[in-house]
């Protein structure tokens, strides 16, 4: 290409055009390997105890995240990154798709959707630098909330639509592998168009340059690693990104078989059209309300004030699953309403969590920090994850979801110690 060529090329470019897409794009891998991928198991006839466990491995990639970010920076631009990783997704996708009908398919998807979350937890790094470069400040905070829509609406998408073409798809073609071969088919084809469209649509900032490899230099990477370990009271801090969602890791990944089984296996027996309803669309709606309701409040009052009460808010209302197991009730409406509750109290007693975060990583290298409290973060689902199938199956729902309830006492705990200034988040 002539230097003349290139250099016409848009340095900038109408933010609608990518910025929606972009994450879109970031959002939709996510949910499908963390959350649509144990309905997808679940429909193939994996146990609660192999599904929560397989599916809780695909954290791993977003717990390593913050060690190969610097790598991401250093060897191209993250322009170059974003639309390489959507094709290796959109690759890894159909994928799946092709192998599902073997005799092995477990060993092959899963290797696959490693990859997907290898790709998308890189894709995430790019992203969000190419974010900052492309944009101006002011343009960054106008555009953060259509950021979240954006990646909110491609939840919806996951755990909704698709989960409901599956079902649908079940019922024309007499299998949920045929069916969830389409799904995957069309999800390849999704990332394989975004990455045509970003790779044409993307501006070219001129901040956006690959760093020098030999700058990424053990020493400073190891320095910054060891300056987060040096926070005073560090190991409190770690307690808390690890234990604050310790009930509500386990009761993620069994509320999607729980609603799915039939009533006979303790479950409540819905179809994947009405599970898309009530969890991945009434469900998702209600936790990002919560959430959006969560940072409002903390900005008028700050976080100090608002910590308890959203600790309350976030595990409370998973005793309405209690009441699910024991009741079984039969009306949609009914089951929608509380899958709701205890959502909408996910979404607002999250919030919490994530500006702890922010106070955790205030410094010098608050940016790397806060991507080594992310990994913390995905670390706390991964682990409670991989052991609730196995102990659901062996107290059975009613029992299990009683434990979830105990299990959330060690946040209280580690709550009352952490330290926090009493101005932190509110809105200056």
């Amino acid at each position: 290409m002539s230097p003349e060529l290139k250099d016409s090329k848009p340095t900038s470019r109408n933010p609608w055009a990518w910025i929606p897409s972009l994450y879109f794009a970031e959002g939709l891998p996510n949910v499908l390997v963390g959350t649509v991928s144990v309905v997808f198991y679940k429909n193939l006839g994996l146990t609660n105890a192999a599904a929560a466990f397989y599916t809780s491995w695909l954290y791993l990639p977003w717990v390593l995240k913050p060690l190969w970010s610097p790598v991401v920076d250093a060897w191209r631009t993250r322009r170059g990154w974003i639309p390489a990783m959507q094709f290796l997704m959109g690759a890894a996708f159909a994928g799946v798709a092709l192998t599902l009908p073997a005799a092995h398919f477990l060993q092959f998807t899963l290797a696959l959707l490693w990859l997907v979350a290898f790709s998308s937890a890189t894709h995430d790094i790019a992203a969000d630098g190419f974010y900052i470069l492309a944009n101006s400040e002011r343009r960054q905070a106008a555009f953060s909330g259509v950021r979240s829509v954006a990646f909110n609406i491609a939840k919806i998408f996951a755990q909704g639509a698709l989960v409901a073409l599956a079902g649908i798809l079940k019922e024309r073609c007499g299998s949920f592998v045929a069916a969830w071969t389409i799904v995957f088919a069309l999800a390849a084809t999704i990332f394989l168009a975004l990455a045509v469209y970003h790779r044409l649509m993307l501006p070219r900032p001129d901040g956006d340059v690959p760093g020098n490899a030999d700058a990424v230099k053990a020493a400073n990477f190891l320095a910054v690693f060891a300056d987060y370990f040096r926070k005073p009271q560090i190991a409190l801090l770690l307690a808390f990104l690890l234990l604050y969602r310790l009930g509500e890791a386990q009761l993620l990944k069994i509320a999607q078989p729980f609603l799915l089984d039939p009533r006979a296996a303790g479950g409540l027996g819905l179809s994947n059209q009405a599970l898309s309803l009530v969890y991945g669309t009434v469900g998702l709606v209600a936790l990002i309300c919560g959430g959006l309701l969560g940072g409002i409040l903390i900005s008028r009052r700050g976080l100090r004030f608002w910590l308890w009460p959203m600790l309350l808010a976030i595990h409370l209302p998973d005793a309405v699953f209690i009441w699910l197991a024991y009741a079984q009730p039969q009306n949609v409406c009914a089951i929608g309403a509380g899958v709701a509750l205890e959502q909408f109290g996910y979404g607002f007693g999250f919030a919490a969590y994530m500006l702890y975060m922010i106070y955790i990583a205030r410094g010098r290298h608050a940016t790397a920090h806060y991507a080594i409290c992310t990994g913390f973060m995905a670390l706390g689902m991964m682990l409670p994850g991989m052991w609730s199938g196995w102990l659901q199956e062996q107290l059975g729902y009613r029992h299990f979801f009683v434990w979830v309830i105990f299990a959330t006492i060690p946040s209280f705990l580690v709550a009352l110690k952490i330290p926090l200034d009493a101005e932190f988040g509110k809105k200056n």
